[in-house]
């Protein structure tokens, strides 16, 4: 009787290695940019839907009798666009996120990337100003 185990041999294991390291080498960067994409198609909804809650709240003013755009975005303390949306947006400087610097809003693309915001009351205008503008108002 022969004895005879069946088993990979270590020739085997690592070309299995090699062949799963060669497919993580080529998924991991496109697993990249599409949380980047992701990121930018979240900071667009979210600028027309700012854009929107300025409209609506300057509509719900004009039926009061009152012409004038909201006054300010947020009251001090509260989170960001408390005034203008049901649920405020929690100041943070990661990607996919929004602070506030002054006057000015900036939505956070990437560690290094952003776009800055800037409210007009006057204008009721929400309008880019530096930054990544093109890959969030198109």
């Amino acid at each position: 009787m022969q004895n005879s185990k069946a088993a990979f041999t270590m020739i085997e294991l690592i070309f299995v290695i090699v062949v799963i390291g060669i497919l993580a080498s080529i998924a991991m960067p496109k697993l990249w940019v599409t949380r980047t994409d992701a990121i930018i198609s979240k900071g667009r909804a979210e600028v027309a839907t700012i854009r929107s809650a300025i409209a609506t709240s300057r509509q719900k003013n004009l039926l009061e009798g009152n012409a004038s755009y909201p006054s300010a975005l947020e009251d001090t303390g509260e989170p960001l666009f408390a005034n203008l949306l049901d649920y405020g947006m929690t100041s943070d400087t990661t990607p996919g996120h929004w602070s506030k610097s002054g006057n000015y809003y900036v939505y956070h693309i990437g560690y290094d990337t952003n776009a800055t915001f800037e409210y007009n009351a006057t204008s009721g205008r929400f309008d880019c100003i530096s930054g990544e503008c093109a890959s969030l108002t198109h």
